[in-house]
């Protein structure tokens, strides 16, 4: 991305510190601050820092300077939001393509597609029920949703019309789209009779015989670029299967005295697989080669998405508490926890898909509606 771009991008979000004094005045009312092209960074630095501050008028000096302290080196510093007008209940999963963040409002029934370019919601898809994973082809050019209901919708990625439907028993949730294949892996089922990963190809959106059974429910799943691997977390079963699509032989990893298993995230270089839980709040990190779990860390509570960041060898866990937890890999084998970043009550759905251009590198995450608060998705930048 050029300069421009990101100085475009930048001010037409609505202002960090409109977001963080609502917070300061417990969300009594939102207040929408527009930003003009001469606000810096810094300025939104500082909105965050005022979030943090616990009272004004008892704040001294030196507790000032050192929540500055704490702001400047947070790894992630809010940048922005965008409003979700009309949005309630729950979000459930976020994808990215063309410049555009598509989130899945789950208790609205709808998909907010968000413009980057404008920072605006620029088109909401209704006609979903319960919307779960959402998957972007852009080799197709084609937006998958998945419901809850047992439905797969696939739209065009322009014009957001539906192109056809496919049926999936017992529901569809998380959504993988693997550009190597051109194929749309679907994780659907809800017993173990019919709990699978299932294959559509995104260029004909024709079902395939590409299916595994699991034997129950599955969660997040994380499909290896460069091998064969498929892992997905099994709440149902207290387990971690590792499916190999070119034998379809299926490992099993056992998850002694952890239960709930729900996010994931993939660090396929350093063989290492990130799995959040939620009974006892853990992060729990294994390695891919032998199956073994070398760390359980307390991590987020509530916890429903995880992302690794390969660029600083970091890990976000967004929880329903109201913080992110980002812990930072010393060496494959050592992490520690680098910070607790503030956000809100509820907010545990994220996106975050890697840099996007130069000066772009953004997490993204989904506050729900409350009282005197509509529903929003802010930007967070991520520092070095």
């Amino acid at each position: 991305m050029n300069k421009s771009f990101e100085s475009r991008y930048c001010c037409r979000f609505r202002g960090a510190g409109g977001v963080n004094e609502t917070l300061n005045r417990n969300m009594k009312r939102l207040l929408g601050v527009a930003l003009g092209a001469a606000v810096s960074f810094a300025t939104l630095a500082g909105a965050q820092q005022a979030a943090d501050k616990t009272s004004a008028t008892k704040g001294s000096a030196k507790e000032g300077k050192q929540n500055a302290t704490a702001v400047a080196q947070r790894p992630l510093v809010l940048s922005g939001s965008v409003p979700m007008d009309g949005v309630k209940g729950r979000f459930d999963h976020f994808a990215s393509g063309k410049g555009r963040v598509f989130i899945s409002a789950l208790g609205n029934n709808t998909v907010e597609v968000i413009n980057l370019f404008g920072g605006i919601v620029e088109h909401t898809i209704t006609g979903v029920t319960n919307p779960q994973g959402v998957a972007f082809s852009p080799d197709a050019n084609k937006l998958f949703v998945a419901s809850a209901q047992g439905k797969l919708y696939i739209y065009d990625g322009d014009s957001f019309n539906l192109i056809t439907t496919l049926d999936f028993e017992g529901g569809a949730d998380n959504l993988r789209y693997d550009a190597a294949t051109k194929r749309v892996y679907v994780g659907c089922g809800d017993d173990e009779k019919n709990g699978a990963i299932a294959a559509v190809d995104a260029m004909t959106n024709q079902r395939l015989d590409e299916e595994y059974k699991i034997g129950g429910e599955p969660e997040s799943f994380q499909l290896e670029s460069s091998g064969p691997s498929i892992y997905v977390n099994i709440p149902d079963l207290q387990q971690i299967a590792v499916i190999n699509r070119e034998t379809k032989k299926i490992t099993r990893w056992p998850l002694t005295g952890l239960r709930k298993n729900f996010p994931m995230a993939l660090d396929e270089a350093d063989h290492r697989l990130f799995v959040g839980i939620r009974e006892p709040a853990r992060l729990a990190i294994f390695n891919t080669t032998s199956g073994r779990m070398i760390a359980a860390l307390p991590s987020a509570e509530d916890a429903d998405d995880l992302y690794y960041d390969a660029e600083h060898k970091r890990i976000y866990v967004p929880g329903g508490e109201g913080a992110v937890y980002v812990f930072q890999m010393i060496d494959p084998d050592h992490y520690h926890l680098l910070a607790k970043v503030p956000t809100a009550l509820g907010a545990r759905t994220a996106g975050y898909f890697g840099r996007l251009g130069k000066g772009m590198h953004r997490f993204f995450i989904a506050v729900p509606a409350s009282s005197g608060q509509t529903a929003e998705m802010r930007i967070y930048t991520i520092q070095e």
